[in-house]
């Protein structure tokens, strides 16, 4: 029963119903989520604190904003609050008010979808996978002028598993401020790239005022359910404006409460040094095989490419769910087409299985 149907990370229900199937018996290797699932500390302070649903968020967030200061090294004051990262890029684009959007991809398809509800114009600066997905800035830069009012990138990118580096990030950043351009850049994946503190672009923040970068705990701190993410600029226009404009109490006590996952040291060294070894375990494993085309990754996900001419992702997806593993079919991401499949990093015993089950069927 092959499909063409596409389903999105987060739709085990969804397809439990469609290949009658127990949402149990499903591994999400589509979700890309922290297969050590959430924080001790904050399991135990939600734990501990259930009550506190009764009870309004501190009005500031104070204590939220220390946490994360305390993790990013970024100052409270330059922080925006969110409902998930949905939220804060709903709130860019209402701020920024672009009337023409320039999106790095392939990417993730929201960005797209948001600013053309905002009324932008958007255009594509569309990576190649001739080129491995890599950036070629000198290219790139090519591309920019006064048009543009928003440029949006995802880094490292979704689903390419790609990482532009802070070198390029610098040069790109300087480039637009010359062409008054605003940037926001989504971290969501970088905590899983190695040296991260080396590779974020939340330093730049006080570089650049056209600078926003988006952080979420839904992937690194396996907490999507809990629907918090921050961001970070030092640009007042737009720290006031999205200060007055946000919905008050957009962060909920449990988010707050759960905020002490960014002091949890012991938990963010394990899940950093389990995803750097299962990801060069992971690409040795696959790279040699000549019937794909494996795509060197530096998030907790990897993407490959399909060379079989009769072969599908469709038809991969189809034959890992049987057997209870669900990857990501990118037939939908624009850019890409039916050859190229995304699985992300869990446990060793299932990153060998998924592995192992990849290589029978190409």
């Amino acid at each position: 029963m092959n499909t063409t149907e596409l389903f999105h990370g987060s739709d085990i229900e969804v397809i439990a119903k469609r290949y009658n199937m127990s949402v149990d018996s499903i591994i999400p290797y589509a979700s890309n989520v922290n297969p050590l699932g959430m924080s001790p500390m904050a399991r135990e302070a939600l734990l501990n604190n259930v009550d506190a649903i009764s009870s309004y968020p501190e009005r500031d967030y104070a204590t939220l904003r220390e946490h994360i200061a305390n993790y990013t090294k970024a100052t409270p004051d330059h922080m925006i609050l969110g409902s998930g990262t949905s939220e804060l890029i709903k709130l860019t684009l209402d701020t920024v008010k672009p009337s023409h959007t320039l999106i790095v991809g392939p990417t993730y398809g929201e960005y797209e979808r948001m600013a053309r509800l905002s009324g932008s114009e958007v255009q594509t600066f569309m990576l190649r996978n001739q080129d491995d997905f890599e950036l070629d800035v000198d290219v790139f830069l090519k591309n920019l002028n006064d048009t543009i009012d928003l440029l949006i990138i995802c880094n490292p990118n979704n689903p390419t598993s790609k990482l532009i580096s802070r070198g390029q990030l610098d040069t790109i950043l300087n480039a637009c401020q010359t062409h008054d351009i605003f940037v926001m850049i989504d971290e969501a994946y970088i905590e899983f790239c190695k040296d991260t503190e080396l590779v974020t672009a939340i330093p730049f923040t006080k570089k650049y005022d056209n600078l926003i970068v988006l952080r979420s705990v839904s992937k690194f701190f396996a907490a999507p359910g809990i629907r918090f993410g921050y961001a970070i600029t030092t640009n007042k226009d737009f720290l006031d404006a999205s200060a007055n404009s946000k919905t008050p109490w957009n962060v909920n006590t449990f988010a707050c409460i759960a905020g002490i996952m960014f002091e949890d040291e012991r938990y963010i060294n394990q899940t950093q040094s389990l995803i750097h070894t299962e990801r060069n375990l992971i690409y040795s494993a696959m790279s040699f095989r000549k019937t794909i085309k494996v795509f060197k990754p530096d998030a907790n996900f990897i993407l490959i490419k399909l060379l079989k001419e009769e072969q599908t992702a469709a038809d991969v997806f189809d034959y890992c769910i049987k057997k209870g593993l669900m990857v990501r079919d990118c037939s939908d991401y624009e850019g890409l087409g039916d050859k190229f499949v995304r699985f992300c990093f869990l446990n060793p015993a299932q990153n060998d299985v998924m592995v192992n089950t990849i290589l029978e069927i190409v």
